[in-house]
């Protein structure tokens, strides 16, 4: 009786350092690093939310609502990288320490006045206001908590907040800033809120899941009924799941979620070190057709065939339940934060006695070339229309759809399969336009409920077969190859031509074109480059300053299109 207790205890102690291994924990430094922000600490977003084709990557600081609040150093080191665009980031800093780490601040507006006045003559030096510059190590070096920008709204920013990053140096793997010990009080475990069970017998992109909603009983998550049955003997899981912090209301994004079958872990995922270039594999993590769709986010359980390890962990498997007889499986999910709170969701399924036939499939549309695959290059071609998926196009298997629409004005439309279904990568697409009357002026419309893309579109040989136009895009959706040969418009606000610009303090021009694809604009002020900034991709503005002097002056403004169609406009003013 001692023995078989002792043999017990081994294997219950066994078992618990098996859970304990499903994800190692964080050796990250957790008194490095100061609030970097001027303002009450609070925070908009966190690590891992879940957004339009990306995951957010680091922590959206509050900043009372306002913008030019003083962002400040949260470690000794120096600026290694300054980056300016019209979307993403907008003004952006990048700071390197000495413990292999780098820290980023954007949506920034003003630097220091000697980082904004080098960065300025860089912008003039290359012309261009958009950068991105590395900056000579110990040029601009930098004390713990010692300010160096201001808080703004620039880039892809939707309100006044600061977005900060921590990244590992060398490999460039944002980390989750969470880990790190910041003073953002967290005693609050994360809400489930629905379970979505997936028959992985077919591909998850063709099916919709049957979802259950739970309810919390003792602190601990159920289905109403505690067991569900399927007629499958394959399932996966996939949950709808908030964090919230202590004293808001904010639904930020869960940390962690490890899938148990009969206490066995299986399979889970952790939203820690993750790189831009992994980060589009959002859309495998997520059904991304329901979410399309219209739908809300749900998380898989289960690792898709198109989508490499990333942030999941393969413990006994991907994820995928094998129900091999009428057993039940005891089903436990633990969904966790970055402070270890923790929920659980508790179930059991079990599969029906007498296997139920599959129901038929859908007719699929008259021109059926087959299924496509992850894994592999696929191939669709006819008399009109070419493309290809690389290997890692897919993340999960599709039947593929192929339709026309020829309207009676215009050019025929192409509907390559549908737009809810995810693309993680550029494919290229052919289209055959013969005799077109300008054969450089072509572009290709990709466009899929609200959503419009353009492209230029250049002259290829199909074999010995010529008149076909390529471009390359990232989604399914509706084709249509176009003659664009009207020119962008300027639309000037603030400046007329011959006007004394004496009381302005600034001036801008709105640039309009018909494939919103602008290639390029730029200004000359009695022929010198003058900088304009164009945050957020709307209007180009240029502030006065010390490069337009007293005196009579020439503005010289020209805009091109993608596919070369020109604009200009010519303005004389005085200050």
């Amino acid at each position: 009786m001692v023995r078989i207790n002792a043999v017990l205890v081994l294997a219950l102690l066994l078992n618990t350092i098996s859970f304990a291994q499903v994800f190692p924990a964080k050796n990250y430094p957790r008194e490095y690093f100061t609030w970097p922000v001027d303002a009450k600490k609070a925070l908009v977003a966190n690590f891992g939310e879940l957004r339009p084709n990306h995951y957010h990557m680091g922590l959206d600081c509050r900043t009372d609502q306002l913008e030019n609040k003083r962002v400040l150093a949260a470690a000794d080191g120096y600026i290694a990288k300054v980056k300016i665009e019209p979307i993403g980031f907008g003004r952006c800093i990048y700071i390197n320490h000495p413990n292999g780490l780098t820290t980023l601040y954007a949506h920034l507006n003003n630097f220091n006045p000697a980082l904004e006045q080098y960065i300025t003559e860089k912008q003039y030096k290359l012309q261009s206001w958009k950068v991105f510059l590395d900056i000579p190590a110990g040029l601009f070096p930098v004390k713990k908590g010692e300010f160096f920008a201001y808080s703004g709204n620039t880039g892809g920013s939707q309100g006044p907040h600061v977005h900060f990053e921590i990244r590992d140096t060398k490999t460039d793997k944002v980390l989750n800033p969470l880990l790190f010990g910041f003073p953002i009080a967290d005693n609050t475990a994360p809400d489930i809120l629905r379970l979505a069970v997936y028959d992985r017998g077919i591909s998850s992109f063709e099916q919709i899941p049957k979802f259950y909603p739970l309810k919390k009983v003792n602190g601990s998550y159920t289905t109403g009924s505690q067991l569900i049955l399927t007629q499958t003997d394959k399932v996966s899981f996939a949950i709808t799941a908030y964090d919230r912090y202590t004293g808001s209301t904010n639904k930020n994004g869960i940390y962690q979620a490890v899938l148990y079958d009969n206490e066995q872990p299986v399979s889970g995922f952790q939203l820690d070190s993750i790189g831009y270039d992994e980060t589009r594999y959002l859309n495998a993590h997520i059904d991304y057709k329901l979410r399309n769709s219209g739908g809300s986010y749900v998380q898989h359980l289960s690792r898709l065939a198109g989508y490499p390890q990333g942030v999941y962990k393969d413990i006994s498997g991907d994820g995928v339940i094998t129900i091999e007889d009428d057993s039940v499986h005891q089903i436990k999910i633990e969904v966790k934060d970055a402070e270890g709170n923790t929920s659980r969701l508790h179930f059991g399924v079990q599969r029906l006695l007498a296997k139920q036939p599959r129901p038929p499939v859908n007719p699929i549309a008259i021109y059926q070339p087959g299924e496509f695959h992850p894994g592999f290059i696929n191939v669709y071609e006819n008399s009109n229309i070419s493309f290809y998926l690389p290997e890692n196009a897919l993340y999960d298997s599709i039947r593929f759809k192929y339709s026309e629409i020829i309207p009676l004005q215009g050019y025929p439309i192409y509907r390559l399969h549908n737009g809810n279904i995810p693309v993680h990568c550029m494919f290229p697409v052919k289209i055959k336009a013969e005799n077109r009357a300008h054969p450089d002026k072509m572009v290709m419309h990709r466009f899929w409920s609200d959503k419009n893309d353009y492209a230029k579109a250049f002259p290829v040989a199909m074999g010995n077969e010529k008149g076909w136009y390529q471009a390359s895009f990232r989604a399914f959706g509706n084709f249509q190859l176009l003659e664009d040969t009207t020119p962008p418009s300027i639309t000037p606000i603030g400046i007329r031509d011959g006007m004394n610009a004496g009381k302005l303090n600034r001036i801008a021009f709105v640039i309009k074109d018909n494939t919103k694809e602008l290639q390029n604009f730029t200004a000359f002020l009695d022929g010198k480059w003058l900088r304009f900034t164009n945050d957020k991709g709307s209007a180009f503005i240029y502030k006065f300053d010390e490069y337009c002097p007293p005196g009579e002056h020439e503005l010289k403004i020209s805009v091109e299109d993608c596919v070369g169609n020109r604009a200009e406009r010519i303005y004389h003013f005085t200050r």
